[in-house]
């Protein structure tokens, strides 16, 4: 599929097609998308679930609530979406009237809208306020997280999160600056943290401020929280033979959907088969095409009939 297939949605989706294969979509299901985004993965399971199939999408970003209503306007009749966080995705489905699902994905990166939307945040190739709230209408912006925060614990979150090997240096750094006036901005960080690590730190393929604005991003909106109650409650809402897929773009994130899937196959009466023993990653290709998308793996796992066996 070409690029200038995404080019209304702003955002080219990653594993499209292992997405596609794995949910086994088919004419009249019923799919749930708890990461909507703008709507080009739900689009493409809409199309193939056609003509009668159904989709029930979330996100906590009304941004992207609101774009994917429009980029999904042709189908408006088959298409349901809430913005809240996935967490109370059971609520939504209440909601909805819905009792079981055929196939839910999710995906925990962020959207190429959302990095470019310098006032939200996110990117630290702009200038923006230092906000990174994937839901704007609550909670503490990256800046006042910084400013509530000990060294210790921003130096914590940047190793845990961000994996960041200069942790310590540019969590002093950050603390510093901040006894000096706030930081305000995205590139008021950025310089800090290239001021507190090494020079040859600043021609590495990976920029020096991506680590740490992963691990701010991460604890401003607490993206791993709830992550395995999501998970078991939306195994739970499969059909039997139904398939949950599952993209993430951090390690802790991959680590928590691999321990909740050994999890629920390993009880006594399993809820699932893990469908991919090692994660998926993308193709040479896709990373080529699609930069952002080479951290991504995907899982997935398939709801076991009733009665059956591990």
């Amino acid at each position: 599929m070409s690029n200038a297939w995404f080019d209304s949605f702003g955002h080219e989706p990653v594993l499209l097609n292992e997405v596609r294969k794995f949910l086994q979509i088919k004419t009249g299901g019923c799919y749930l998308d708890c990461t909507v985004g703008t709507g080009a993965t739900a689009y493409s399971i809409l199309k193939d679930c056609a003509p009668n199939g159904h989709l029930l999408g979330i996100d906590r970003d009304p941004y992207a609530i609101a774009l994917t209503k429009k980029n999904l306007a042709d189908y408006q009749d088959r298409v349901t979406l809430f913005h809240g966080n996935f967490s109370h995705l059971r609520r939504f489905i209440d909601s909805s009237g819905w009792v079981n699902v055929n196939g839910i994905l999710f995906d925990f990166g962020l959207s190429s809208v959302q990095l470019g939307q310098k006032e939200r945040g996110f990117s630290f190739m702009a200038n923006g306020p230092l906000d990174m709230r994937m839901d704007p209408s609550c909670g503490r912006t990256a800046g006042e997280w910084l400013a509530d925060h000990s060294e210790k614990d921003i130096e914590e979150t940047l190793r845990t999160y961000g994996e960041e090997r200069f942790s310590r240096r540019i969590a002093g750094a950050i603390v510093k600056a901040q006894s000096l006036q706030p930081i305000q901005t995205t590139l008021d960080l950025v310089e800090i943290i290239r001021q507190a690590v090494p020079s040859w730190y600043h021609h590495r393929r990976v920029h020096y401020a991506t680590r740490t604005f992963q691990a701010i991003r991460i604890a401003v909106n607490q993206e791993l929280t709830g992550i395995e109650r999501a998970l078991s409650d939306a195994v739970s809402l499969l059909c039997p033979g139904g398939r949950l897929c599952v993209i993430s773009f951090h390690s802790l994130e991959d680590r928590l959907v691999k321990q909740t899937f050994k999890k629920l196959a390993r009880q006594p009466q399993p809820q699932v088969s893990i469908v991919t023993k090692k994660p998926l990653v993308p193709s040479f290709e896709e990373r080529r095409t699609n930069p952002r998308s080479r951290s991504a793996k995907l899982r997935a796992a398939e709801r076991c009939m009733e009665g059956s066996q591990a």
